[in-house]
């Protein structure tokens, strides 16, 4: 990473304004069960068990929002995993 340093901690911050905007999230993904009659689920496996909650079409977007906010936070987290410890690796001040 040939970034300066003071880029880094700018991207950092920049980082975490993001995330403090990312808004409601919850960990799954919209699914949908049945041949016939197909019905939008959310589903998420916790505990080994799959839990599923019906979501009906007015509440689908909602819950796609939500998932796609955890999938975002989980980049930024990533990325700021990798800033930091090239940060911490140039014995930057944090």
């Amino acid at each position: 990473m040939n970034k300066s340093v003071e880029a880094m901690q700018r991207q950092v911050r920049k980082l975490q304004v993001e995330l403090g905007r990312l808004g409601p999230m919850m960990r799954g993904s919209v699914v949908v069960i049945g041949t016939r009659n197909k019905q939008p689920y959310f589903s998420l496996n916790k505990d080994k068990r799959t839990r599923l909650i019906y979501l009906g079409q007015k509440r689908v977007a909602l819950a796609r929002q939500y998932s796609k906010n955890y999938k975002r936070m989980l980049a930024i987290v990533e990325e700021m995993t990798i800033l930091n410890m090239e940060l911490i690796k140039r014995d930057a001040d944090l």
